[in-house]
């Protein structure tokens, strides 16, 4: 290994090829390397298009590259090189996992696909992450729009009267870079009991079908095509932001009981025992003439003093912050959600790891690489019979 680490995440020791770009894999690749793995990133000697996705930067760097790339070491490879492809090859034989997402078959025009290069490295676990999949979807380009677009969840988003609107993220490269992760430590458990690596395959409509849980199940279970219902939840009801004295308020009485709580501090207790709103099937039913009942109760205060009441009560309840507001939240609750990482003019802060170990914590090690940063030292490395 480049980087002889004492101790480290649980994952320490691993080495990681990353071949992927953009967003899914980078992602996941991002979180295998917090989890003290050593990941190396290559790239094309234009580098990963997102280091030009801008505004915003920091400095003259895209935030959007910064937000998923830490934790790697860089080196740039023509895979239309004998020579460079020579370099892939020895650090695909090298590493414990191996990710891409080229589209399907990309790999195998350079002897970089999963049976040419677990011929020399039988344990090897290599992900690969498309678009549609590797068999009738091979030949369709994967972007997080079109896949929205495609599996449905556009038409699921938006009001009932309006266009249908993509989500605020591109969630299902998100989810398949988590999807990603769990594939690669399952095979990594399969690999310690039988020496063993294997091919993971991911894909972002997949996982979009897997990620659109009740909604998808609506249609695969029950027949029902679901529908654009603004903020509204098709089965839970109040599950919906409602206007406050000031601003809109997020209620999520999602079970009767909370429902009954949420009576109580409104002042109306009564309304509980309401035939038409006892069980949430009640509430769901006669939505829309619970509602103004709801909106006319809330709007005596504003929604961070009913925020404060609600939650007490052991109500769900939240406002609808911005960005800013989030991460404001995070640090009320103690969460740090920012994490700097490297130092000096190098420092980037960054947004924490999700997870938390009680014996072997995320590592912070390296800030997102420069393009190439680190290709004298890993040709050195891999040229050598380390």
């Amino acid at each position: 290994m480049v980087d002889d680490r004492a101790g480290g995440g649980p994952l320490a020791g691993l080495l990681v090829a990353d071949f992927s770009r953009v967003l899914a894999g980078p992602y996941a690749t991002m979180l295998l390397a917090d989890l003290g793995a050593e990941v190396i990133k290559v790239e094309s000697p234009q580098g990963d298009e997102t280091r030009t996705w801008m505004p915003p930067t920091r400095g003259e760097t895209s935030t959007y590259y910064l937000g998923i790339n830490r934790g790697k070491r860089s080196i740039a490879l023509d895979l239309r090189d004998e020579a460079d492809i020579a370099v892939a090859k020895e650090l695909a034989r090298r590493a414990d996992i191996l990710i891409e997402n080229l589209r399907p078959g990309g790999m195998a025009k350079y002897g970089l696909d999963y049976a040419s290069v677990s011929a020399d490295n039988p344990g090897l676990v290599y992900a690969s992450i498309s678009g549609f999949g590797s068999t009738g979807g091979s030949h369709v380009p994967g972007y997080d729009l079109m896949v929205q677009a495609v599996s449905g969840l556009m038409s699921l988003t938006g009001s009932a009267d309006g266009p249908p609107f993509r989500a605020g993220i591109s969630i299902f490269d998100v989810m398949a870079g988590k999807d990603a992760l769990i594939g690669i430590l399952a095979a990594l458990r399969h690999r310690d009991a039988t020496g063993r690596g294997q091919h993971v395959e991911l894909s972002l409509l997949a996982s979009a079908m897997s990620g659109m849980v009740n909604q998808s199940s609506a249609y695969a279970a029950g027949g029902v095509v679901p529908t654009r219902m603004g903020n509204a939840h098709p089965s839970v009801v109040p599950y919906e932001p409602l206007p406050t004295a000031d601003n809109d308020l997020i209620v999520a009485a999602a079970n009767d009981g909370q429902f009954r709580k949420l009576c109580g501090v409104l002042g109306m207790p009564e309304l509980a025992d309401d035939p038409r709103f006892v069980r949430n099937a009640d509430r769901t039913e006669h939505r829309e003439e619970l509602k103004p009942i709801l909106i006319e109760a809330l709007s005596s205060k504003g929604a961070d003093e009913w925020f404060d009441l609600l939650v007490a009560a052991g109500v769900p309840a939240g406002p609808i912050n911005s960005i800013a507001g989030g991460f404001a939240i995070a640090e009320r609750f103690g969460l740090d959600p920012v994490v700097p990482v490297g130092e000096g003019d190098r420092e980037v802060p960054t947004t924490r790891n999700p997870i938390r170990f009680s014996d072997t914590p995320v590592t912070y090690e390296l800030p997102p690489p420069e393009l190439d940063e680190h290709g004298a030292e890993l040709r050195k490395w891999l040229g050598s019979d380390a």
